[in-house]
């Protein structure tokens, strides 16, 4: 299916490694130009360097190949975004697809967590996409196309207790979203949704798994099977599965879709809505 994107400019955040670089590796692939963004710059140049390859891959299959840039930089604060947004051969703030992601704040008990590691989950997880989006929106909308895809958790859907700092913040972004969504954006080709993740098998989950082994004496493999017998699917998600769905969001296909937080965690929420 061609989904009617090869040539636009998309910001992806957090995509280094894991879901943010599956979404940015399916946008190239369909011939989509790229910012991509993370923290850590050797981590980042390598990611970009491999989408280069993909994106002159793709244009094997005829046109021009997709322009990928980098911007290492915390996308969280008032200066990473403003870099993102200004780097020399981009879009400027004129963007198609905005792709927002961040790495989740640490677990723990409520009771441990004060004022500030409460306004860092906030800055993070629902103020710096919904800066993202006051960003670019106006233009879009200007332009008569545009998709915002928030990469949230399967957690906004059934929250977990040690994720209080995840479940709220993310909480207060989904809240936001079904307003704006429904806004007289809609009518003008914008759409903005959430994508929700369950168990990926990505460099986090590795590191969450080790840490569940340590602390209950089983070894990796064993936690490993145990958490992947709960999910229907019988196994971890990959980030190229996600890639792949939040690319559909993108398209020209999916301009009927929005306001809306679409899960994909292999069946693991057993909820009906």
């Amino acid at each position: 299916m061609d989904l009617g994107i090869a040539g636009k400019w998309a910001l992806v955040c957090g995509a280094s490694k894991g879901l943010g670089y599956g979404c940015a590796h399916a946008l190239v692939r369909e011939g989509v130009h790229v910012v991509v963004n993370a923290r850590s710059a050797r981590a980042l140049d390598a990611a970009a360097s491999r989408l280069a390859a993909e994106a002159a891959k793709a244009a094997g299959r005829g046109g021009a190949p997709a322009r990928v840039l980098s911007v290492a930089a915390d996308i969280t604060s008032a200066a990473g975004r403003a870099a993102a947004l200004s780097v020399a051969g981009g879009p400027g703030r004129d963007f198609d697809i905005v792709v927002t992601n961040a790495g989740g704040p640490p677990t723990g008990d409520f009771r441990e967590w004060d004022r500030a590691a409460w306004i860092a989950a906030l800055d993070a997880n629902m103020l710096a996409p919904i800066e993202l989006i006051g960003a670019t929106l106006d233009g879009m909308a200007a332009r008569g196309f545009g998709r915002i895809v928030n990469i949230t958790s399967s957690a906004v859907k059934a929250p977990i207790d040690v994720l209080g700092l995840s479940n709220g913040a993310r909480s207060g972004l989904t809240g936001f979203v079904a307003g704006v969504a429904r806004s007289p954006i809609a009518a003008r080709g914008v759409t903005i949704n959430n994508l929700l993740p369950g168990r990926f098998d990505t460099d986090r989950l590795v590191a969450t798994v080790h840490a569940v082994a340590a602390k209950s004496g089983k070894s990796v493999d064993a936690v490993r099977q145990a958490q992947q017998a709960l999910i229907p699917a019988g196994r971890y998600g990959r980030a190229d599965e996600f890639g792949a769905i939040c690319a559909f969001l993108c398209s020209v296909h999916a301009g009927y879709v929005t306001g809306q937080n679409l899960l994909a965690d292999g069946g693991a929420y057993p909820g009906v809505f």
